[in-house]
């Protein structure tokens, strides 16, 4: 399944690479099969929308290839607090109402961590305590208090530096209950005050009047959302792993100097394909990489079949049958048997940062099947 999954991946790029030739019809169906196979139901809007700063934390991930800290999670994105009137009730910097809106996020992926991080101020002497709260049910002036679910609680020292919290109780619900997500309600204590309010916070939780956006960009929380996609799942799940190079020793090195012999265009091997997102039409949404070597596979695997070609045994067979009587079967194909991740980073239609590890996207070897 993986294999035919990969193959048609490099099918649907090598049509995407070649549209010049094809008509708007045959393009776009390329385009939406590109898309389907690597999980999205269409391509992200963005005319007319600029594109946010990418947050450093999504950069660092980026350029790690893709290393998402959650076991299993094949996709990272990242949430600012979205401003409603509610942030008028909390002019303090000790207590404030974040709210993210996770409503793009698809419903077959599956929350597998969530951090939320905070920038720590320098100066702060006394030790503090950060509570980081669920709003189950929001309160009503004079008639109800709030419903609150403390889902993570996390000492200060002084020092500075980034702070992160644990967010994975709220979010699971959130994504269950769209309707019920009324954000988290952060608390900064004084450690040793009984509950006191720090009056001095040691991290960061709302927009100073005298901040700038771009000193506050670098400032305000984040929320890094990692979660596991149904293919990614599915793979996991059924435990498939790579095709790997089946060894076969010095029976065959007999048949090493027939291909020599051979054109070395001729023979099945690993051909270079470049995939450039500008010229697919992809560079408004996809922010790293501009692109990237795909390659593909390519050429004959005649008879008898060498060591460096790959060959299964059932490879071997079709091959020795296919030179017996040609008519009988067609000789085995050049197909990849060993193919590389590659990480992207990109815009959704909520102009979220997304980023995504998509397997089998680079051939890295060939082989006759």
């Amino acid at each position: 399944m993986r294999g035919a999954c990969a193959c048609a991946v490099v099918c649907a790029l090598v049509a995407l690479c070649a549209s010049a030739g094809l008509d708007e019809d045959a393009r776009a169906a390329a385009e939406r099969q590109l898309l389907s196979l690597l999980g999205m139901p269409r391509r992200p809007e963005r005319a007319g929308r600029p594109t946010p700063p990418v947050p450093r934390a999504m950069r660092l991930l980026y350029e790690a290839q893709g290393a998402i800290p959650a076991a299993a999670a094949n996709t990272a994105r990242s949430y600012h607090h979205t401003p409603t009137q509610v942030d008028d009730r909390f002019p303090g910097e000790h207590r404030f109402r974040l709210y993210f809106n996770l409503t793009a996020v698809p419903a077959d992926e599956v929350a597998r961590g969530a951090d939320l991080t905070f920038q720590r101020a320098a100066g702060v002497l006394t030790t503090q305590r950060l509570l980081i709260y669920d709003v189950v049910r929001p309160g009503r002036r004079g008639k109800s208090a709030p419903i609150l679910r403390l889902i993570d609680s996390i000492p200060l020292r002084p020092a500075e530096g980034v702070v992160t919290a644990d967010a994975i109780g709220a979010v699971r619900r959130w994504l269950v209950e769209p309707e019920h997500n009324h954000g988290l309600l952060v608390r900064v204590i004084e450690e040793d005050s009984q509950g006191k309010d720090a009056r001095v916070p040691h991290v960061r939780v709302r927009r100073r009047a005298s901040e700038n956006e771009d000193e506050w960009r670098a400032s305000q929380p984040l929320l890094l959302l990692y979660t596991e996609d149904s293919r990614a799942k599915a793979a996991r799940e059924l435990g498939e792993t790579r095709l790997t190079r089946n060894k076969r020793g010095a029976s065959r090195k007999g048949h090493r100097a027939h291909h020599r012999r051979k054109e070395a265009r001729e023979i099945c091997q690993r051909r270079p394909l470049y995939v450039d997102f500008a010229e697919v039409g992809w560079s408004d949404w996809i922010v790293a990489p501009h692109g990237y070597d795909a390659f593909y596979c390519q050429g004959e695997c005649p008879f008898p079949l060498a060591d460096h070609l790959n060959g299964t045994n059932h490879a071997i067979v079709q091959t020795l049958v296919n030179s017996v009587n040609p008519a009988a079967v067609p000789k085995a194909c050049c197909v990849p048997t060993q193919l590389a991740p590659i990480s992207m980073l990109y815009m959704d239609e909520a102009n979220n940062v997304v980023l995504k590890n998509y397997q089998d996207m680079m051939v890295v070897g060939c082989g006759c099947r």
